[in-house]
Parts: C-alpha cells; structure tokens; sequence
C-alpha cells in the first residue's frame, strides 16, 4: 500500500506534455520561464542528479499546473527492483532508484518495489551527496 503523509505541495508550471510523468521526480528548467518569471518543470537532466520533487498529476500540455510534493512521505514509481530503507536517487526517467557514491540523495524509501514501475513510498530529504 502505498501512501501520502504530511507532504510539502508546491505548483508550476508544466514546460510540456509531462502526462506520462505522474509519480516521477521532475526539476526545474531555468531556460523555460512562465509569465511571471518562474522557472517552468520538467524531467529531470539525468540520472543521479538533482530533482525539485515528485509530480502528482498529469499536466499535458505547456503552461499546465504540474503539482509537486517537495517534502514528506509520497509515491514514487521504482526505475527498478529497490529495498527498503535505503538512500534514493532518480534515473534518467525519473523513477527511484538506488543512490551510488556521488549520486545526489533525493529520499529514504520507505517500502520496496519488486520490480520497475511499481509505486513506492519514499520519504523527500534534504537534498546531499552520497559519499
């Protein structure tokens, strides 16, 4: 089962067609603004690297509202096979997967997945370097 539990929701946004991306970790893109000059969100730049949050819904077009839990306990679609209670970080499509030395820590999973795409509870953190 997975759950929703004292999150952080922020929204933005969409830079395009993010409907595919429900559950995943997106980040900024400073090069795509709104009119009021906030940065737009999108997929995040690659595996390992940073991510602003998690998307809950399914925004499908540019300009769309893309609603993101920035911090708590939240869903997560699994890159792959995870454990629980490990640190977490985002593959190229951004699914959780298993952070690595140098990989940027974007949670602590909290249930496991036993395959790809399963849904997840992951716990946002502070964002840090795995050493």
């Amino acid at each position: 089962m997975s759950a929703i539990e004292s999150v952080i929701p922020i929204t933005l946004e969409a830079k395009a067609d993010l409907s595919t991306l429900q559950f995943t970790f997106v980040d900024v893109d400073a090069t795509s603004v709104d009119s009021q000059g906030r940065a737009r969100v999108g997929a995040p730049s690659g595996a390992g690297g940073m991510a602003i949050g998690v998307l809950q819904n399914k925004p499908n077009a540019l300009g769309q509202a893309a609603e993101i839990h920035v911090g708590g306990l939240t869903k997560v679609k699994a890159g792959a096979a995870t454990a629980a209670g490990i640190d977490i970080q985002t593959n190229a499509a951004g699914k959780a997967i298993a952070a690595a030395s140098g990989d940027v820590v974007l949670g602590h999973s909290i249930t496991a997945a036993t395959a790809a795409d399963q849904l997840m509870e992951v716990l946002l953190v502070s964002k840090h370097i795995l050493a």
